[in-house]
């Protein structure tokens, strides 16, 4: 069979000054479900609409060529996903149209509602349920004997069996990147330009051991979605095959240093081996720092480091569930300096403890922090995170609510959605435009060779 996945264009709906824009990295769910696909003897193609203008003309004709479609659904691609998928049913309508992803997840059965033209819903991992599928369209398989679906039968909604968990990660096969060889991920970002040319991203573990309140987690809807990571064995594999055509990558694990035996076993294996990839580490908590373990990650090539840090109040933290506190945040990011990490830190405003203060004492943390990058945004209600199942419960959101601002005219805040909006941009202003960190960064894209960071740099800054 020939398979056509899609990843429709992403909107960004909370935080417009957010640095990591969906565009800049590959579809990794979908390369992952190409390679179980491709494994399992069927031909797939991929487009992707975030890094390409996809016609009619061209989807209809990648939809001739196709004997069934599926669909990667997020929270902010929901009616882009379903405005495709009424064009795809226009076109042919006896095609099969497979959905998943976190809407898919976190909705389950009313996504389908959602994407009305839509057969078949995914909940949770994807790589043996698409296999299933296939099988199923191929007549080896019921729909009502697959894990983990929901799917139509005439004009009803019907399930399959329970979802079951991938315990075995390493059983998963590895991205297949090929099928995105055409794109160039990460080329409009001045940000990815101080590292080297070709640019993927990676996942060495699945869900969070961490419970911050604020942070939606397949593991609060589903049964037994626990921690989990692959190997360290299995993880330097894969960065061996990446490095055989890549020059740096994005590992986007929620928690990546989570497991400091592993992590030390990583970096060990890597310089053994010798690896030339720039790493970047997306998601690092300030309480994994260590001067041995980030000596190894300097040595081993990793040239940055992201943050979850939220606040400068120890008392939003607490309220947060972060488990962190101020000191570990500012030994954190100076430990980084002294490696000469490019860092990032992300903050948000307006909790419901917060009050002008707490806010500005925020503003000006975050500007005593050694950050190269730092991200502010409001506090959004997400579905799946306790904050928001807090706030179904005393009735101030709606079970069909999945993103709500932290309103104070919906009793989630102390602040207006607007006003949040202003002390957001407000925190942007007040880090960015600072003369010492304007030469810094100047510093930084000299030392690199890329005057291109400066011209995005004041791109950014006149935007603001």
């Amino acid at each position: 069979m020939k398979f056509l996945l899609l990843r429709p264009k992403e909107q960004k709906i909370c935080n417009e000054g957010s640095f990591y824009p969906a565009s800049i990295h590959p579809p990794l769910d979908l390369l992952y479900i190409g390679a179980a696909l491709e494994h399992d003897g069927h031909k797939v193609e991929i487009i992707d609409f975030n890094v390409e203008n996809i016609t009619h003309k061209h989807l209809v004709n990648s939809l001739m060529l196709s004997d069934a479609v599926g669909i990667s659904v997020y929270t902010n691609n929901c009616k882009t996903a379903a405005n495709i998928a009424n064009e795809i049913r226009e076109t042919d309508s006896n095609i099969p149209i497979i959905i998943g992803g976190p809407h898919c997840t976190f909705f389950q059965k009313h996504s389908l509602t959602d994407i009305p033209k839509a057969d078949i819903s995914v909940v949770g991992e994807g790589e043996n349920v698409i296999v299933d599928i296939a099988h199923s369209l191929q007549g080896r398989k019921n729909l009502s004997d697959i894990s983990g679906i929901f799917y139509r039968k005439n004009t009803i909604i019907k399930s399959g069996n329970p979802l079951q968990v991938i315990d075995d990660l390493d059983s998963i096969v590895f991205p297949a990147r090929h099928l995105v060889e055409k794109y160039d991920y990460g080329a409009s970002s001045g940000f990815l330009r101080m590292f080297k040319k070709k640019f993927t991203t990676m996942m060495t573990s699945r869900g969070c051991p961490s419970k911050c309140s604020f942070c939606a987690q397949y593991g609060n809807i589903i049964k037994n979605y626990g921690f989990r990571e692959r190997s360290a064995e299995n993880v330097v594999g894969e960065l061996q095959e990446i490095n055989e055509k890549y020059g740096s990558v994005m590992i986007i694990d929620d928690n990546f240093l989570a497991d400091a035996k592993r992590a030390h076993k990583i970096f060990d294996m890597l310089l053994e081996r010798g690896t030339e990839l720039d790493l970047l580490i997306l998601g690092a908590r300030v309480d994994s720092a260590d001067k041995k373990l980030y000596t190894k990650m300097k040595e081993a090539n990793v040239k940055f480091v992201g943050f979850g840090i939220e606040s400068g109040n120890q008392d939003v933290l607490d309220f947060y569930n972060k488990k962190v506190t101020l000191n570990q945040i500012r030994n954190a990011l100076k430990l980084a300096k002294e490696m000469k990490f490019l860092t990032y830190g992300s903050f948000i405003l307006g909790a419901p403890i917060e009050t002008k203060k707490h806010i500005e004492k925020t503003i000006k943390f975050a500007c005593s922090l050694p950050i190269d990058i730092a991200d502010f945004g409001p506090l959004v209600y997400q579905m799946g995170s306790s904050l928001w199942n807090d706030a179904v419960k005393n009735n101030k959101i709606s079970i069909n609510e999945y993103l709500v601002t932290a309103d104070f005219n919906r009793n989630l805040g102390n602040f207006t959605a607007e006003e949040l909006h202003l002390y957001v941009n407000k925190a942007f202003r007040r880090f960015y435009l600072r003369p010492s960190y304007i030469l810094d960064q100047i510093h930084i894209a000299l030392s690199k060779k890329e005057p291109s960071i400066i011209i995005n740099g004041l791109k950014f800054i006149t935007s603001i």
